[in-house]
This record gives C-alpha cells, sequence and structure tokens, in this order.
C-alpha cells in the first residue's frame, strides 16, 4: 500500500526498528523516539498490530500521542531501498514528558529525501571554478584544502589560518565534533586566530560567572517547579524554551505541583511561584505567564534597554540594607562581599532612575524574590537569563552583579534554586586548551586584510555577526580576488593551483574561504571550497542540555551522498596534511597531525570526552583524573533519553548515576572552594553606542521567533515558516507606524553610521514606543547590520544596544495577501 498521501499518516508496523533521538534545536533536547520500518509496510489500527501501542481503532484520549504529518518522512539508503520514518515525542523522557515543540516536531521533515525539505543538501564537496560551482570528490577536496594549508603554515605561521566554528552541540556539534574540530584547529594546526559561531573571538558567554566560582549550567529543569520564585531576565522562554517552560515551569506557577513537589522542604510553606520577568519588550512569556499564574502573582520590570547592572545593584543594595543576605553562607563559602557591597552600591531612587522601574515595582521584585518566609527560611528564588544580558551592555559587568546578588542571598547549591543561562542551542564542548594568551577581534583581523585562509565550520558570519555589513563587504572584496585567480588557471594541477590561490591571497589581499555545513548557506555566496557535513540521526551524536543531560542520538540512515560528520572531516585533513609532510620529510610536523586515526564518530568521541575529558563537566576523582571515561555509547544506549546528568559520578550496574545540582556542598569552582563576589560598577551605555541612541530615534532590538531555528537554514526550504517570514519581521509601536507612514507588511530600511538593512512591519500594541524587535541571524533582512563594532574586555558583542532610523521603503502586495498580520503575542 502507497504511504505517500498527505492526508493519511502511515503507523508503523510492531517490528519496526526504535531508536533514540534527542531534538537537535534548542538547548532543551526534548527525546523522541524514531521508528523506522520498510516503506511498502505499513501498521495496523488496533494497538497490537502497531509499534505506537496506540489502539486507533477508536477515538484517542487528547494529549495520548503527539503524531503529525511533519513527524514522518519517506527516506532512500544507499542501496536505493526506501524506508518510512517517524520521529515522535518520548513520554517517558523527563525533559519534555510527550510535549513536542514547533522545532522538534518537524524533525522527520528535516530528515534528507531527495524530494523533501533538505533537497538542497550538500552531497559530495564542491569546488567553485571562478564562475560556478562543480562537484567533487573527497581527494580532491583535501589535496586543494590541506595543500594550501601546509603552504600557509609553513611560509606564514598558524595565525594566517583563520576559524570560524561552533562550539557546541545538538545539529551544530555534539563533543564528537567539537573534540574533532579542535583537535585540529588547536593541537595540530596551533592556531589562535579562531572565533565562535555567534561572537567575533575564541572567548566564553559567561567569563565573570565561571570567574566567581559558578557554572552558568547549576540545576535541574525540576528546581523550576520547585522555586518560590522566578526571576527571569532578558529571557523569552515560552518561545526559545517551549517545554521546559511549558512542562516544568508552567505546573508550579499553576500551582499543580505544590503539594507533589514541594512536600520534599518540611516546615516550608509551600504555594504556587510567583514570576519577575525583565524585558524592556513584552513578551508571550509574560502574557502566559499572567493567564496561568494570574496578574498578581507576576512582575513586569519593562527597564530601559542596558540598564541590568543598575538594576542587580539597587537590588543587591536593598537586600544588604534589610538584612535578608545571608551572613553565616557569605563568611563560610565566599570572597569579596564587602568591596562588592561597596562598590555596586545604587540607592532605590538611583536604581529607578537609570532602570525606569518605580521604586514600588523596585521594592516588591526585592520581597518577593528575597525576603525570608513568614516560616524563617529563606525563599527558593531560579534566577534564569539568556541573550537580553549576555548579549547586553557589558556582558561582564552585568553577569558579576547578577551572580554577586545570587550569592548575597544563597540562591544557588539549594534545590529550587539557581542561576543559570538558559542557552541557545544544547552544548556539546570538549576542545583541546586555546593555543592563544588574548582573546582575538577576528572580524576586525579580516575587515583590517589579516589572515589568508578562512574556514567557516558550521558557522554563518554574514547572517549573524556584529558591524555585519562592514564584514561583509571587505570579506566578499577579498574572496573576488581569489575568484579571479582562480578562473585565469586552466588546465593547472592541485599543486598548481595552490600555488596561484597562495599567491593572490598572500600577495594580492585576497582570503581563499572554505566552509563545512549541511547546506551552501550565505557564505556560499563568497567561499571557494564546500564541504558537505551530516547532522543527528545521520550519524551518532552526544550533547547535553540545559540541565547537563548527557544523550546519546542515535544513527538511523544515511547521509546524503559522500556527506560526513565534522569530526571525520577534520580527521580526513589531518591525515592529509600528515601525509604531505610525511612526504615532504619532516617527521616533526608530521606528529603534530597523529592521532586522528577514526574510523567512526565514536572513535573521535572516546578519544576527546572519554580521555581528554570535558571541562567544567566531568567530576575529578581521587586520582585527581576526569571521570568521564565511565560513560560509554552501549551505556548512553542503555540510559535512553533520559540519559545522566554531568557530571558523571560512577556506574551501578551498568546505570550511569549522575549529578542533580552543583555547590549542594559549598563548594564552588575555585581553587579555595570559596564563591567569589565581583565588584560591577553602573556605568551607562558604551560611547559608541550612546553616540547612536543620540542620532537615532528607535531602539533595534532582536532576538528569536518560536518557529523559525537559528539562521533558518532548514527552515528557509519550509514553506511552512518561509511563507510566514518572507523577510525578517520588526515588530514596533502602532503610533510610531503611524507617524512614518508605515502599515503592516510594508518595507522599511533600518540603518544608522554602521549599516543598514531591511524589514517587513510588523505594529503591535504591546511595543513601546520608540522600542523595535527584529528577527535575528534570518536569511534575508540582517539584523548584525546596523549593530554596531562595540565589544567588552572579552570581546563579547552588544547585539542588543543598537538605535537606528527607520523610513518606510514600498510594500509588497504579496505579504498583504498572503500573510496575517495578527498580533503575535497574546493579549
Amino acid at each position: 500500500m502507497s504511504t505517500n498521501i498527505n492526508d493519511r499518516i502511515a503507523l508503523p508496523p510492531k517490528d519496526a526498528q526504535k531508536s533514540n533521538m534527542t531534538c537537535h534545536f534548542c538547548i532543551v533536547g526534548c527525546g523522541y523516539h524514531v521508528y523506522k520500518w520498510d516503506s511498502n509496510k505499513e501498521g495496523g489500527r488496533p494497538a497490537s498490530q502497531n509499534a505506537l501501542g496506540v489502539d486507533f481503532t477508536k477515538q484517542v484520549p487528547p494529549m495520548a500521542i503527539t503524531m503529525t504529518k511533519a513527524m514522518t518522512n519517506t527516506i532512500t539508503d544507499k542501496s536505493g531501498k526506501r524506508w518510512n520514518i517517524m520521529v515522535v515525542p518520548d513520554k517517558e523522557c523527563v525533559v519534555n514528558s510527550g510535549l513536542s515543540s514547533t522545532r522538534g516536531g518537524k524533525m522527520a521533515s528535516y530528515m534528507y529525501a531527495h524530494d523533501g525539505i533538505g533537497k538542497e543538501r550538500l552531497k559530495n564537496p564542491r569546488i567553485f571554478r571562478g564562475d560556478q560551482w562543480l562537484d567533487t570528490g573527497w581527494d580532491n577536496a583535501m589535496a586543494l584544502y590541506a595543500g594550501l594549508t601546509k603552504k600557509i603554515l609553513d611560509n606564514d605561521g598558524p595565525n594566517a589560518l583563520f576559524y570560524d566554528c561552533f562550539d557546541h552541540g545538538g545539529a551544530g556539534g555534539g563533543f564528537e565534533n567539537t573534540w574533532g574540530t579542535g583537535k585540529l584547529m588547536f593541537s595540530a594546526l596551533q592556531t589562535p586566530m579562531v572565533r565562535i559561531h555567534n561572537r567575533p573571538a575564541y572567548n566564553s558567554e559567561c567569563h565573570a560567572t565561571r570567574e566567581m566560582g559558578v557554572g552558568e549550567l547549576n540545576n535541574s529543569y525540576e528546581d523550576a517547579q520547585l522555586a518560590d520564585t522566578i526571576f527571569c531576565t532578558g529571557a523569552n522562554p515560552y518561545e526559545t524554551q517551549s517545554n521546559y517552560f511549558l512542562n516544568h515551569w508552567v505546573p508550579n506557577l499553576s500551582g499543580s505541583t505544590v503539594d507533589k513537589k514541594k512536600q520534599r522542604f518540611p516546615g516550608e510553606t509551600a504555594t504556587a511561584a510567583k514570576v519577575i520577568i525583565v524585558d524592556p519588550r513584552r513578551t508571550a512569556t509574560v502574557a502566559i505567564c499572567e493567564q496561568v499564574a494570574g496578574k498578581d502573582n507576576v512582575l513586569h520590570l519593562d527597564i530601559e534597554p542596558g540598564s541590568d547592572t543598575a538594576l542587580f545593584n539597587t537590588l543587591f543594595t536593598y537586600v544588604v540594607e534589610q538584612g535578608w543576605h545571608d551572613k553565616e553562607f557569605i563568611a563560610k563559602h565566599t570572597r569579596g562581599f564587602d568591596d562588592a557591597v561597596k562598590t555596586n552600591r545604587m540607592s532605590m531612587e538611583d536604581g529607578a532612575k537609570a532602570t525606569g522601574i518605580p521604586v514600588a515595582k523596585l521594592r516588591q521584585a526585592a520581597e518577593w524574590a528575597y525576603k525570608p518566609k513568614a516560616s524563617g527560611h529563606r525563599p527558593r528564588t531560579f534566577h534564569p537569563y539568556e541573550k537580553g544580558i549576555i548579549w547586553g551592555n557589558d556582558n561582564y559587568v552585568i553577569q558579576s552583579a547578577l551572580v554577586s546578588l545570587v550569592l548575597a542571598t544563597q540562591n544557588v547549591g539549594r534545590r529550587g534554586t539557581g542561576v543559570c543561562r538558559l542557552g541557545g542551542h544544547q552544548e556539546g564542548y570538549t576542545r583541546p586548551p586555546y593555543p592563544g594568551d588574548k582573546k582575538i577581534y577576528i572580524d576586525q583581523e579580516v575587515i583590517n586584510g589579516k589572515g589568508l585562509m578562512y574556514t567557516l565550520w558550521g558557522t554563518n558570519p554574514f547572517q549573524t555577526t556584529l558591524n555585519a555589513e562592514q564584514h561583509r563587504l571587505v570579506l566578499s572584496k577579498r574572496a573576488k580576488i581569489v575568484n579571479e585567480a582562480i578562473a585565469k588557471a586552466r588546465g593547472v594541477s592541485t599543486e598548481q593551483m595552490v600555488d596561484v590561490i597562495y599567491d593572490a591571497c598572500k600577495n594580492k589581499g585576497g582570503m581563499f574561504i572554505a566552509a563545512m555545513n549541511l547546506y551552501p548557506t550565505m557564505i556560499a555566496e563568497e567561499a571557494h571550497l564546500l564541504l558537505p557535513a551530516a547532522h543527528p540521526g545521520e550519524m551518532n551524536l552526544t550533547s547535553m542540555n540545559g540541565e547537563r543531560r548527557l544523550r546519546l542520538s542515535e544513527k538511523f540512515m544515511d547521509a546524503p551522498g559522500s556527506a560526513k560528520p565534522d569530526c571525520l572531516i577534520a580527521a580526513d585533513i589531518a591525515n592529509a596534511l600528515k601525509a604531505l609532510y610525511l612526504k615532504d620529510n619532516k617527521p616533526d610536523m608530521a606528529k603534530r597531525f597523529e592521532g586522528f586515526d577514526w574510523k567512526t564518530e565514536e572513535d573521535a568521541f572516546n578519544d576527546g570526552f572519554r580521555r581528554a575529558g570535558r571541562p567544567g563537566v566531568g567530576p575529578i576523582d581521587s586520582q585527581g583524573g576526569d571521570t568521564g571515561y565511565m560513560a560509554t555509547y552501549a551505556l548512553l544506549r542503555k540510559a535512553g533519553n533520559n540519559g545522566v546528568q554531568l557530571p558523571i559520578q560512577r556506574v551501578e550496574g551498568e546505570k550511569l548515576i549522575g549529578t542533580e545540582i552543583h555547590y549542594a556542598d559549598g563548594k564552588f569552582d575555585t581553587k579555595d572552594g570559596r564563591a567569589e563576589f565581583k565588584p560591577a560598577p553602573w556605568n551607562g551605555l558604551p560611547k559608541p553606542v550612546a553616540d547612536q541612541k543620540a542620532k537615532h530615534k528607535y531602539w533595534i532590538n532582536g532576538g528569536r521567533a518560536n518557529e523559525v531555528w537559528q539562521t533558518a537554514y532548514h527552515d528557509q526550504y519550509n514553506a511552512f515558516v518561509r511563507d510566514r517570514i518572507p523577510l525578517a519581521f520588526i515588530e514596533m509601536n502602532m503610533d510610531d507606524a503611524k507617524q512614518l507612514g508605515v502599515a503592516a507588511g510594508d518595507v522599511i530600511e533600518v540603518y544608522n553610521d554602521f549599516g543598514s538593512t531591511y524589514a517587513m512591519a510588523y505594529p503591535i500594541k504591546s511595543a513601546k514606543p520608540g522600542h523595535t524587535f527584529m528577527l535575528f541571524g534570518y536569511i534575508k533582512g540582517v539584523h548584525g547590520n546596523v549593530v554596531t563594532s562595540w565589544v567588552d574586555r572579552n570581546v563579547i558583542p552588544y547585539y542588543k544596544g543598537t538605535w537606528g532610523s527607520i523610513r518606510r521603503v514600498g510594500t509588497v502586495e504579496d505579504y498583504k495577501a498572503t500573510l496575517s498580520f495578527k498580533d503575535r503575542h497574546f493579549a
């Protein structure tokens, strides 16, 4: 029976192959099951005749199963055999309990099929020969890539080799791929000229909190169900961590977990949580919290952009003045408190002036979050935060102020507390030490003509960097110098082509660009070599979610063409370079490229995560060694979609025993085990940002939307998303739109001294005058074009800090005819 019918879903038969899959999109990492079976077979409707065990002969109860057409696909393996697949949420996974987001619920449709959403996937290496892309084999691609790398390394040293690389898990990497790329870049090539996918240097988004001894992922998702107050800053979890919010926050806000969960705290008053949301913008999260918890239990602090440090310092000062700080904990487990009190001091009146929040609301926030309960116990306040402060006004100082407030009230290391970033993608970081002694602003190096070769590994700075317009213009110009040289080199060997390219880069200012990716993304417009990567489902991949829960996503299908995991691409490069140095009779250089004899991604996992350890996650055993070696693919398969929370403590039988919450013993990640308060003065806006604010009327905030994943690399081919958002939308105040003569669906130009971009106008009632919100990192309309070049001391961009002017460009009737401009937010 044919199953290729749009209005029905084929059921997996009882003997369908079943495997585990962690959703490879947002950091929450929901658990799914993958069913795979012969496309000519089909399960029956009775529960006894299908692998789901659900009785479809009668009405299925509400929420008994989540199953849509987007959760199915028909794939073809390398032998030509066709298989049906179904990817459905796992009800036994404690992360999502069977819930499915709009992102994870479409995973099956993103799996490669020749006529599906992923039909534009890179299938084989491609080389640009002056005026067109041509497929080539891996041997030829490696000869060119390794040959040019060796020539640059020999003549100019590692500092001429630039990399832009992912540092995460999920679809972008996993422990296997971060280790493979890191071992190549840092141990073998030894280049410090590396930037991270969304920031222009090789750095952390959490420098301050780590220096203070507090890792940024330190609790369990269950703690959101145990908190008395959730104090959420710069985040919109309904849209960006949907099932964490729905499965763990909402039950607490509604009171449904009070008896079941909070009874573990004897003597304490158990009530539904209150929530404080710090965000200049009224988001869907604010509105839903009000619906669930009631408006009396939700406090929206709609602060002035960039004033988070002032808010935290004001609350910190007030808490200390009221005597609500934990004096015993501070004396026993911390240092630097007195200096922080002195430097961070800010009165309620000064705080209100800086943040725009009335004193009464500031006082109410302090009481909800930090005032001791009637029982005498300290409230359990959970402090989640994300890009609003990570990409905010001086990342280092903001985090110093926030974590100081948390330490003063001991809201870390206790159940129901934590100070944790909510994250974007999953984490999968394990790499050798970075070889540089300082953080290098790679974007500016490119703009200033430095570097000869640029490898973009699973990244796309054209859509996601700051000062993006200038960066794109310069890189385009440098790439075209190489294009012209390649076009004139006819009939040359690969070795001769290496010389041609090197001359164009070294003597004419060019830059050779290679990109490893799933698709030919926007950066491919300027690249010279494209290498096809595999993603979860096409490889075995491990990553951890926002509560450090490590899982194995199992391979169940072939990658398209000759695409392969990034770790094995890194191994190919290293082995090609080793062979070239042996041929050149340079054994010392060849030795640097040893240790890449991996046949599978599991080899890379064992070489990296298990042998080298995962900094900040693997616990230290009695011999001082990292116990990450206990995690094997075999044990992770047995752990299923619930996996194990890192760090792993021990193995009992065949079960991995992990860690639910960090710092319960009062020992922090510093040499002496004491957490460190940090002085965090409120300094106002950085001058380049303040200058733009003085010249331009509108704050151009940027961020995510629920239905779009990251740079829309899959979604650009998905009509469900692309037809809804043909151009990056920009939400704006209704009256501002009228004054500009702008109607919903009009195209507007946003511009300032750093660049300009186009967006689709989306007037909404909840936007404050002078405030806008633009979709970040989209395929059409790049928010980063108008982001200033300012970075903090650790080269972290202030993506949220940009102001611009707006003018109406015109209208596109198709938008108005086919799109809904109903308010995206709940009332």
